[in-house]
């Protein structure tokens, strides 16, 4: 067994109340004493991965560097610890069921039944393991998905229960985050619902080390006591988690409320140092006091819910910082865009990101705001499917390929300048088969992507089927757009920039997956640069 640390997060009363956000926050304060910490989520779905799950229902699906497609939190998890996570990082039912059952089939279980107790969850424990055994780490904080009580919960709750049984009191701690509602009518914190909560888990066996309560108001004394009382435990392992103004807050307000001592005490652990967090502060005093502010307009087709983009939004924030800018940013649905004047939408924008995406609705608005901004020399970044709608929208309004397309909109189309990858070709199942993960790409020295990484050898993390038709390359690149990023293996262009234009960059792969508080992406810090650059020069 290994001789790190097991911290479970657990959540109930109701989903969505931070619990990845608590595990970052955390972590981030245990690393900052000095600790080696990485998080993991067990998701309860039984898709084997968010890949195939609609942004409208899921979120983002974030992209590691060895191709695993995951949870949005594990976006949170890098962001804040600045270190990447893997496949050994977000683990679904289905793939724990996936697994099991595989075994099975191939006799592992000697003709034993198979059931839920012990093989699913000797499944889950041996994923749980599997990232402290590598001996990388002091610390394995695990955040289980969904809300305790959930039908499709209980096998986790149940490892979670084996594992404390398995290490001991000393090696392993819940964490169980509730909600303490405010009843307006009342003017009361309302206590009962973590109650049922706290007496839900205990019914499955596990009593909570740490209670941490996210609420709009301050938890006086008294509704402390009450809820250590009723709920087992000590009086200072009740922290209050209050709504704060940006996620970053977080780990100070945890530092304020001592989760991290508390952690360490009932582990056992001596801390190294008082945390450090000079850096974050600092970071938080630019984010919070900017000099600067631009409007910047996301164009995509999940726009109403903006978890869709949630990695997009927080590299704007970073990158915001950095220049000692607000950002504030516009959604326009690119379906609009078809429907309205373009211009009526842009104007004022100081910058426009054309965002991911699949398929054929809204592409259209895509490319009409992109042939605006370049017409009108507003700073542009097309992420993806966005650097794909500006290759169309170039290869048809300025090299005259009337009706050029991508074959994934238009198979017929006469010109294909987007097209999709031949090792795509023959591949028909749709889950976890794109081209994933991290690739190398040359930058040509020079160009503004070489500047803004100030190296000309980088590499990125893709998440597409479709590419560049180097069929048309000499036709685009003569008329003005400049193939500034190749692969080095497979010739793929991956970076495009346009000649006469203050800053005009598309690219293939996802920069937003990369770009975390300590290092915010080089690309992102340009395009709000230059989007400053832009609003002086139209003041």
């Amino acid at each position: 067994m290994s001789a790190a640390k097991y911290i479970f997060v657990t959540g109930g009363v109701t989903s969505s109340l931070g619990k990845g956000i608590i595990s970052a926050s955390l972590g981030k304060l245990l690393q900052a004493r000095g600790f080696k910490v990485t998080i993991q989520k067990f998701d309860p779905y039984i898709n084997i991965d968010p890949g195939t799950l609609n942004p409208y229902e899921h979120g983002e699906c974030y992209v590691t560097n060895d191709g695993a497609e995951t949870d949005l939190d594990l976006g949170h998890y890098e962001r804040f610890l600045n270190i990447p996570t893997s496949q050994a990082n977000n683990v679904t039912t289905g793939r724990i069921y996936n697994n099991v059952i595989t075994k099975e089939r191939q006799g592992e279980y000697l003709g034993k039944t198979v059931q839920v107790i012990p093989h699913i969850t000797d499944e889950i424990k041996r994923n749980l393991y599997l990232l402290g055994e590598s001996g990388d780490y002091d610390f394995i904080i695990t955040e289980i998905g969904g809300s305790v009580g959930d039908i499709e919960s209980l096998p986790f709750i149940e490892a979670v229960r084996q594992v404390r049984w398995d290490l001991g009191p000393n090696n392993a701690l819940v964490i169980h985050l509730t909600l303490i509602p405010y009843l307006k009518a009342a003017k009361e914190l309302k206590t009962k619902p973590t109650q049922h909560s706290v007496k839900e888990l205990l019914s499955y066996g596990v009593q909570p080390d740490i209670l941490v309560c996210r609420t709009e108001m301050p938890l006086p004394p008294d509704i402390r006591k009450k809820l250590a009382l009723f709920c087992n435990v000590h009086l200072n392992s009740v922290i209050e988690a209050i709504d704060a103004d940006t996620i970053y807050d977080v780990p100070i307000l945890m530092r304020k409320e001592k989760l991290d001592e508390r952690v360490l005490a009932k582990l056992k652990v001596q801390s190294k140092s008082e945390p450090d967090l000079e850096q974050w502060k600092d970071f938080l005093g630019k984010l919070k006091n900017p000099i600067e502010e631009v409007t910047i307009g996301l164009v995509g087709k999940y726009v109403t819910l903006p978890d869709a983009y949630k990695s997009i939004v927080e590299a704007f924030v970073h990158a915001g910082a950095q220049n000692d800018c607000r950002v504030n940013l516009k959604w326009i649905s690119s379906e609009e865009i078809q429907h309205e004047s373009v211009e009526s939408i842009i104007k004022g924008l100081h910058g426009v990101l054309v965002a991911p995406g699949f398929g054929e609705r809204g592409m259209e608005g895509k490319i009409e705001a992109i042939k605006f901004v370049r017409e009108n020399k507003i700073p542009f970044f097309g992420i993806c499917l966005g650097m794909q709608c500006a290759v169309i929208e170039f290869a048809r309004h300025v090299v005259g390929l009337d009706g050029a397309s991508s074959t994934e909109l238009n198979p017929k189309t006469k010109h294909p300048v987007i097209d999709l990858m031949e090792a795509q070709k023959k591949i028909t199942a749709k889950g976890g088969t794109m081209r994933l993960g991290a690739y190398t790409c040359k930058l040509k020295k020079g160009s503004k992507a070489a500047h803004a990484y100030g190296e000309t050898t980088i590499q990125e993390r893709h998440r597409h089927r479709y590419e560049f038709n180097n069929a048309y390359l000499e036709q685009l690149e003569e008329a003005g757009l400049k193939p500034v990023g190749i692969n080095p293996e497979s010739n793929l262009v991956e970076v495009v920039e346009l000649k006469d234009h203050p800053w005009f960059v598309g690219v293939q792969y996802h920069p937003e997956l990369r770009s975390t508080v300590m290092n915010p992406h080089p690309l992102f810090v340009k395009f709000v640069e230059a989007s400053v650059n832009y609003k002086k020069s139209t003041i």
